[in-house]
């Protein structure tokens, strides 16, 4: 049996087709022609090239394929061309269930994202029945992730086997280009955190999102959702947790969200002008008014899901970007992360040219 991973080369993707990997055998990762193969270089997989967009590829990666594990996301809050999102998130989904069904896939995950489920104006905390609309989405990103969600629901009602996984937010090594959370981390490390502003979101250790997909394959109901989260948390709780680990204190100040969104709006404004990628897209000031906090517990009832500490991820998290060279204020001293018992320390990716670091312009497979 052969299983087929795509967006392997970015963050949870690279998790999963490592924990893949010492579950089974004949991984094959589909990778686009310009993918960074470094961060699974060192893994016993198969490695076709192809895109989502293209149907033809598809129908090569998936030859004698009975499980796919559909990871590939293309995850930006600004965009100069929204359509892209929907191209690579939407079109791409739809094309690669098409191919799946011709080849008689047997198993399908799909990543999707908490950002479908946590929505403005729930009264509890909001779980895999929660039904969201496209006006509940704040921009473009989580607009294609609900459209694609929604496509791979209703091929599972007419009888396709796939499953949804809803990670909320993965913190841990190898995020490499970075994710937004992975940014505060960086920012936090280089001391460009002055203050913070009241939201809040569920965190979870990336390892943990990687065996809940492998998971989900084993016990996941056909159709059905499952919130891959762990622990709900301000971002004070976060970064004061970061505190706790580096040694570098927590901002006090907490700075309102109608002065967080006119700096948001007036950096935007000037990069409209500039064109240049914002550092503060305006859709992640917006999507910060509200907390995104869940109910995880379905995942552990169903598919067994226990993830761990969710302060070791973030030591691992900041560890590893110190050792990458992201946090140049550590470059001097890396030992401020301090080591806490039974936390494991070893990181399994690295990146060694300069020239990588903080790329998030590149439409790769990442989440």
């Amino acid at each position: 049996m052969t299983t087929l991973v795509t967006g392997a080369t970015g963050f949870i993707g690279s998790h999963v087709t490592r924990v893949l990997t010492t579950r089974t055998k004949n991984i094959r990762v589909l990778a686009r022609p310009t993918s960074v193969l470094r961060f699974i270089e060192d893994l016993p997989v198969e490695i076709v090239r192809g895109d989502l967009r293209d149907p033809m590829s598809l129908s090569k990666a998936l030859d004698g394929v009975k499980h796919v594990f559909h990871v590939a996301a293309d995850y930006r809050l600004w965009s100069r061309n929204p359509s892209e999102l929907y191209a690579n998130n939407v079109v791409g989904t739809q094309n690669l269930i098409f191919a799946s069904r011709q080849a008689g896939v047997e198993r399908f995950v799909y990543t999707s994202t908490v950002g479908t489920i946590a929505v403005p104006g729930a009264r509890d905390l909001p779980n895999e029945s929660a039904k969201a609309t496209l006006e509940d989405m704040i921009g473009h990103y989580k607009k294609s992730k609900l459209v694609a969600e929604q496509e791979v629901l209703n091929a599972a009602a007419q009888g396709f086997p796939a499953i949804v996984v809803n990670p909320t937010t993965p913190v841990g090594p190898g995020d490499w280009k970075p994710t937004p959370t992975g940014c505060i981390i960086v920012d936090f490390l280089n001391g460009r955190m002055p203050a913070y502003i009241d939201t809040g979101l569920n965190l979870v250790a990336v390892e943990d999102v990687a065996e809940g997909h492998y998971l989900a394959a084993q016990h996941g109901r056909i159709g059905e959702r499952y919130i891959l989260g762990s622990r709900n948390m301000t971002l004070k709780e976060l970064l004061d947790a970061l505190a706790v680990v580096t040694g570098r204190p927590a901002p006090r100040l907490r700075l309102p969200y109608a002065v967080a969104f006119a700096a948001g709006y007036a950096e935007n404004l000037l990069c409209s002008i500039t064109r240049r990628e914002p550092r503060i897209p305006l859709e992640g000031v917006r999507m910060a008014r509200h907390k995104m906090f869940v109910d995880c517990s379905r995942a552990t009832r169903e598919l067994g899901f226990r993830p761990a500490s969710v302060e070791a991820a973030l030591e691992r998290a900041a560890r590893w970007y110190i050792d990458n060279g992201y946090a140049r204020a550590y470059s001097e001293n890396r030992g401020h992360v301090r080591r806490r018992v039974g936390v494991p320390q070893v990181a399994p990716f690295r990146v060694h040219e300069s020239r990588e670091r903080g790329n998030t312009n590149l439409p790769d497979a990442h989440r």
